[in-house]
């Protein structure tokens, strides 16, 4: 599958609706339709990357950009609130559950996470 097949590029281009949390140049975040938590919002780069795999030096800027809006989303949801708590993870591959090749991360909170996940 392609960039121009792609689910999150479509949502990221605003070609299918999502229901957004947070849009810039690089970074899109929007709730998960299918939430596994009170709070589950996906968090992606607009440019196309298909995993973290594909991941390299060169990415680190966009990923603290990535990393620094999710901790801020977290805050104004009160997850980073002594007492809460919240995840941020990525599947990489079918195996861990990787659905769409477009990197994205899960934030999840807003209940108890147990570990180990899966």
């Amino acid at each position: 599958m392609g960039e121009e097949d792609c689910l999150f590029c479509k949502i990221a281009d605003g070609r299918i609706p999502s229901k957004p949390v947070h849009q810039d140049e690089e970074v899109v975040a929007f709730e998960d339709i299918n939430p596994a938590a009170p709070h589950h919002i996906l968090f992606m780069p607009r440019r196309h990357i298909t995993s973290m795999t594909a991941l390299t030096e060169e990415d680190g800027a966009l990923l603290g950009r990535l990393f620094a809006t999710a901790a801020r989303v977290a805050r104004e949801l009160g997850l980073a609130e002594p007492g809460q708590g919240y995840r941020f993870v990525t599947n990489v591959g079918p195996n861990a559950g990787q659905s769409v090749l477009h990197l994205h991360f899960h934030l999840l909170g807003g209940r108890e996470l147990g570990w180990p996940p899966g």
